[in-house]
């Protein structure tokens, strides 16, 4: 029996490679005509593995893989990777003062009441004893920030987990089932009738655990354990990490079989002896898809006021998975989340200086301003929206950088700060539903100010525990990473 890695054997990887050519310019007609003629597999739809192994075609797979590698890119002046030449093409915002709390605006909570019920607390593992800081005690309106940011991203991610990889009609499908659609909360497949659940069923590694009558605590998702690794990361190394750092702790920390796309080639590179930033380039067709965004949350959050300082984290982060707008992915979130983080800024605000920090002219910066334009122009119909991105955007694949960015910034745009709209306007746009449901829960969640006024529906059924296979958090609560996490924003 053929053992099936998934996303890493060339045999698969080749039809990606030659699509992510056709979206960077280079011309690879005559390296696509040889892998039709040998009878090569395009790139498979949304797993990670074609139908059909062909592992007689991996010789020609890895010599197709290497020459498509040494073709002229022309995007590359106005997609760089390198961090000096993207500060070449941007004009970045000044560090904002991390300034009092704002009261939320927009969101459907109101403010905490003295005696509001609250969550379970858990007892957190004790501090890292280097890294105390007497602000600690001090600074409770950021570390409620913090609290209702890693809340936000665990329910966003967990709303998004059931209905990943379906196509769009199939998301509105099952949530109009149910009453549910305008999307406004968890799906459900009570009252789902048969045929629908046969042409459009739950994400199979999901649906036990995260439809609303099997919810019991945040389960275990890539979307979480990478802000864990990188609190880790901050904890070990502090904010002058290398792109090194991230590879050792990935070793150390990181199973290689819960890694998936960019991350897993990388994973596979450094075991071949591949040294960062290579890692991000050897064969690795998923270079500028969603990984290194999902991974930038806690270099926004550590670096309130700071967006030039967050996203240059993230890029450190990014370089060892990923290239251009891979890379920017990663920036864009981490730079707005440090402004969001101030206390001070909108969501508009945010999206700004995210923009900010990217190359103006690249694909991702251009597909999140047409995100945030058709939002605008649209106040009153998020279908709208998300159809025209499906339309002008949909050649990608549904887990590319590209896409998700956009219908990230427009769903935010749209919601207008508010935490319930924000998240359920991000996953009921499709593609990459749960890392999209938990960015822009981190985000909204954030700007809310404090874990109170997330609505109760959301955070209830999270009973304050996180399972991991990042083993050292495995079943931590959220009060306690947002202690540990504050202790990192406040490092001197």
């Amino acid at each position: 029996m053929t053992l099936r890695v998934t996303w890493v054997q060339p045999e698969d990887l080749v039809g990606h490679e030659l699509r992510q050519a056709g979206e960077d310019g280079r011309d690879a007609q005559a390296l696509a005509a040889r892998w039709a003629a040998a009878g090569g597999p395009p790139a498979p739809e949304t797993a990670g593995a074609s139908v059909v192994p062909r592992p007689d075609l991996r010789p020609l797979a890895e010599e197709l893989l290497d020459a498509l590698a040494s073709l002229p890119a022309p995007l590359s002046a106005q997609e760089p990777t390198p961090l000096p030449l993207i500060r070449s093409l941007t004009a970045p915002p000044p560090a904002l003062p991390a300034g009092p709390p704002r009261r939320a605006g927009g969101t459907d909570r109101p403010a905490p009441r003295s005696d509001r019920p609250r969550a379970p607390r858990s007892a957190p593992p004790p501090p890292p004893t280097p890294h105390e800081h007497p602000a600690v005690s001090t600074d409770t309106a950021l570390l409620d920030r913090l609290h209702a940011a890693w809340l936000g991203r665990a329910v966003g991610c967990l709303l998004g987990k059931p209905v990943e990889k379906l196509p769009l009609p199939g998301i509105r499908a099952l949530a109009r089932a149910t009453g549910n659609w305008p999307l406004t909360t968890w799906f459900t497949a009570r009252g789902v009738p048969p045929e629908l659940l046969a042409a459009h069923p739950w994400n199979r590694r999901s649906a036990a655990a995260c439809l609303a009558e099997n919810i019991d605590g945040m389960p275990e998702d890539d979307d979480l354990n990478y802000p864990l690794l990188n609190l880790l990361l901050l904890q070990r190394h502090g904010r002058d990490f290398t792109t090194a750092d991230v590879a050792r702790l990935w070793l150390d920390e990181l199973p290689a079989g819960r890694t998936f796309t960019a991350e897993r080639v990388a994973y596979r590179n450094l075991l071949d002896g591949v040294e960062p930033p290579l890692t991000a380039l050897r064969r690795n067709p998923f270079r500028e898809w969603i990984g290194a965004q999902i991974r930038a949350d806690v270099h926004g959050w550590t670096r309130p006021g700071d967006p030039v300082a967050a996203a240059a984290q993230a890029h450190r982060d990014a370089r060892l998975t990923h290239t251009a707008n891979g890379v920017y992915g990663a920036m864009f979130v981490a730079a707005a989340l440090a402004t969001a983080a101030t206390g001070t800024a909108d969501v508009h605000g945010a999206l700004t200086a995210g923009l900010g920090v990217i190359p103006p002219d690249s694909r991702l910066a251009r597909a999140v301003r047409l995100g945030i334009d058709t939002a605008r122009a649209h106040p009153e119909d998020f279908d709208a929206v998300v159809d025209r991105l499906h339309r002008e955007l949909g050649g990608y694949h549904w887990v590319h950088a590209v896409p998700n960015a956009a219908l990230l910034a427009a769903a935010l745009t749209h919601a207008d700060g508010d935490f319930s709209r924000s998240i359920c306007a991000a996953v009921s746009g499709g593609w990459d539903t749960d890392s999209n449901g938990a960015t822009a829960g981190s985000v909204a969640g954030l700007l809310t100010g404090h874990p109170d006024r997330l609505p109760e529906r959301w955070t209830a059924p999270l009973k304050n525990r996180l399972a991991s296979s990042v083993a050292s958090f495995d079943g931590i609560g959220f009060d306690a990473l947002a202690e540990l996490t504050l202790l990192e924003a406040v490092r001197p």
